[in-house]
C-alpha cells in the first residue's frame, strides 16, 4: 500500500483563503475523472473496481475528450474541478503552463498501456491495404503535386483508387475525432506526419519551418473526405455499419470490441491485433495515460486507492481485467518504472 502524502501546501493555501469551503469539500465525497473517449473504458472499470470494494463511492468518469478534459484538470485545485484526466497522449508543454499557472503545480503521469490507432471499415466493405502516405494522400487539405512534388495543389483526389491502382474504386470518407480529441493529435503524429515525411523537402522543414511543416502535414480537407465524427467512437462503429464503403479511425479497444461487425485495415501490410500492438509492430501504436492531482490525494476520499488499483497487478498485469477490457499491457520493465513512479508520487514535466 502506498503511503498517503500530507495536503499539500497549494490545496491549504486554497482552503484558507476561503477558496475552497469546508461545505464544499464535504459535498465532494467521490473522484471526479474527465478526458479521452479511449482511455474512458478502461479508467471506468477500474472504477467500478474500487467501488465493488465498498469503502468509497464509486467515481465519476466522462467523456470529454483528451484536449477538453486537459483543459477541464488544469483550471485549478479544489473540489469544483476534476481530480483525474484520462489521456490518449502526452500532456504537452503549454497544457503543462496552463496548470502551472492556475495553481496546479504538482502531477503524477500514470502510463496504463498502449494502444492501437486503426483504420477500420464494415465487414461488408472492400478490403483495403493502406499506407501512411496513402493516408495522408486521402486527407490533407495541400498535398504535393505529382508533375512537380516541390510545389503544392489542393487536394484532387476523390475515389481511393485515384491515389493508388491497388486500392478500391470508391469515394474517400473518413469518420474521424474533432480537433479536441487525443485520438486527432494521434493520428497527425502517427499517420498524417509520417505520410507527409515520404517526401524529403517537406520532412525537411521540421527543423526549418515546423509551423509550415505543422500546416502542411495537418491541416485536413473541408470538402467531406473527412468527417467529424465527435467524441463517441461507439457513434463512428454505428456509422461504419450503416455506410459499408466509409473508413472510421479509433483506439484499438472499440475495434476489438466490435469484430463481429468490423475489421482493422492494415497498415504497411501490419493488422491491427493485440500482439501486433504489444510488440511494436503495428505502426500505429500509441501510449495512454491517466494526470493525477496530487494536491487532492488524501483529501478527495479514494483517491490514492484509485490510483493504487489502477497500477495492480489485477489490473493492468498481462492476464489483469484492463487487458480484457481491450487495453495492450506495458513491458513488465516499463509497467515496474511506471509502479515506481507512482509510489514515489514523482512530479510530471513535459
Amino acid at each position: 500500500m502506498f503511503q498517503k502524502p500530507l495536503i499539500s501546501l497549494t490545496f491549504a493555501v486554497a482552503l484558507a483563503a476561503g477558496s475552497i469551503s469546508a461545505s464544499a469539500q464535504a459535498a465532494r465525497d467521490f473522484i471526479n475523472v474527465v478526458g479521452s473517449s479511449t482511455v474512458y473504458p478502461f479508467t471506468t472499470a477500474v472504477a467500478e473496481q474500487l467501488g465493488r470494494q465498498g469503502r468509497f463511492k464509486t467515481p465519476k468518469v466522462e467523456s470529454t475528450g483528451t484536449g477538453g478534459g486537459i483543459k477541464l484538470f488544469c483550471n485549478g485545485v479544489g473540489p469544483q474541478h476534476p481530480d483525474v484526466a484520462n489521456a490518449s497522449r502526452r500532456m504537452n508543454a503549454n497544457e503543462f503552463a496552463t496548470c502551472q499557472k492556475n495553481g496546479v503545480k504538482d502531477v503524477l503521469e500514470v502510463r496504463v498501456g498502449y494502444d492501437g490507432l486503426t483504420i477500420s471499415e464494415s465487414k461488408r466493405g472492400p478490403t483495403m491495404t493502406l499506407t501512411p502516405k496513402m493516408v495522408y494522400l486521402a486527407l490533407a487539405k495541400q498535398i504535393p503535386d505529382p508533375a512537380n512534388p516541390s510545389a503544392l495543389i489542393s487536394n484532387p483526389y476523390k475515389n481511393w483508387r485515384d491515389i493508388d491502382k491497388s486500392l478500391p474504386n470508391i469515394k474517400i470518407e473518413v469518420l474521424g475525432p474533432p480537433p479536441t480529441s487525443g485520438t486527432r493529435d494521434s493520428f497527425h503524429e502517427l499517420y498524417m506526419e509520417t505520410g507527409c515525411r515520404t517526401y524529403p523537402w517537406i520532412d525537411n522543414l521540421r527543423k526549418m519551418d515546423e509551423k509550415r511543416f505543422k500546416r502542411i502535414c495537418h491541416t485536413l480537407r473541408e470538402d467531406g473526405a473527412y468527417v467529424e465524427a465527435g467524441e463517441n467512437d461507439n457513434l463512428i462503429v454505428q456509422k461504419l455499419e450503416a455506410n459499408p464503403n466509409a473508413v472510421g479511425i479509433f483506439g484499438f479497444s472499440f475495434l476489438e470490441e466490435n469484430l463481429d461487425k468490423l475489421r482493422g485495415l492494415k497498415i504497411n501490410g501490419v493488422e491491427p491485433t493485440f500482439e501486433t500492438i504489444s510488440s511494436g509492430k503495428f505502426p500505429a501504436s500509441r501510449p495512454l495515460f491517466i494526470y493525477v492531482k496530487k494536491a487532492h490525494i488524501g483529501v478527495i476520499p479514494g483517491l490514492q486507492d484509485f490510483v493504487n488499483e489502477y497500477v495492480s497487478e489485477k489490473a493492468l498485469g498481462e492476464e489483469g481485467y484492463l487487458a480484457d477490457r481491450g487495453l495492450v499491457p506495458q513491458p513488465k520493465g516499463d509497467l515496474a518504472k511506471t509502479r515506481a513512479d507512482v509510489k514515489a508520487l514523482k512530479n510530471f514535466a513535459p
